[in-house]
């Protein structure tokens, strides 16, 4: 008799349980716009990461419609989407091994970073710019340089 209830149970949480479990093993999607987290500087906690790991896809998301992008001593206005693609290029050159920010400052709409970069057994200075239009911050401005 003790057996009944507990199968019964097992059914009733067998359920749930295969939910959750094909709920958990879904990928997740990347957001296209970043929402400005509490304590301003955090913004640059992802990004930081996605430069270190040489992820220009998730970078780009980052990236206003339009930005400024200087790579190498090239500079020119681009689409996120040639910025993207600018960016690839640069880490496909010189994979990166580790991204540490070094300074940051800016005002409540305005933040600016800089950093360094290690990669392809080069060292680089990368400054970034980000404005805040609707509380999202987006990159305007991407410097990479040689040091």
């Amino acid at each position: 008799m003790k057996i009944l209830p507990i199968a019964v149970l097992a059914l009733l949480l067998a359920g749930p349980l295969a939910s959750a479990q094909n709920y958990l093993l879904q990928p997740v999607s990347k957001p296209a716009t970043v929402t400005v987290p509490e304590g301003g500087d955090d913004v640059f906690v992802p990004i930081s990461k996605y430069i270190a790991a040489g992820n220009a896809e998730a970078l780009s998301a980052w990236f206003a419609d339009n930005l400024e992008i200087a790579v190498l001593a090239k500079e020119s206005d681009a689409s996120r989407a040639q910025a993207r693609q600018i960016v690839k290029t640069f880490f496909d050159n010189y994979t990166p091994r580790s991204f540490n920010i070094t300074h940051t400052a800016g005002r409540a709409n305005m933040k600016y970073a800089l950093g360094t970069l290690k990669a392809g057994g080069e060292t680089f200075n990368v400054t970034i710019f980000l404005s805040c239009k609707d509380k999202r911050y987006k990159i305007q401005q991407l410097k990479i340089e040689r040091l």
